[in-house]
C-alpha cells in the first residue's frame, strides 16, 4: 500500500511528529526509538530535528535524513 501523501507536520516534544494527511487523518509518529540507528545521530539534536519537512509521502531532513513512507504510516497513531 501507498501511504497517502503528507499535508503538512507539526513537531511536538520527546521526539514525536504529527503528521495530517490530504487524505484528512491526523497521525502521531514517535521517532525517538529510530534515534538508536547510526543514520538518525544528527536527530538527537533538537534544534536540528524541528528542520523535518514533508515531502510527498515521508519527511526528509536537511542531511538526507529520512523515514520510510511505510513505517511512518503504518507504526504511527491515529489521533484524527
Amino acid at each position: 500500500m501507498i501511504p497517502p501523501r503528507i499535508k503538512k507536520i507539526e513537531i511536538k516534544n520527546n521526539y514525536c511528529i504529527e503528521i495530517s494527511y490530504v487524505n484528512g487523518e491526523k497521525r502521531l509518529y514517535n521517532m525517538e526509538k529510530n534515534l538508536t540507528f547510526d543514520f538518525y545521530k544528527n536527530l538527537k539534536n533538537m534544534s536540528y530535528f524541528k528542520l523535518a519537512k514533508p515531502v510527498e509521502t515521508t519527511i526528509e531532513w536537511p542531511q538526507g535524513e529520512d523515514v520510510d513512507p511505510n513505517e511512518l504510516y503504518e507504526n504511527s497513531i491515529v489521533i484524527e
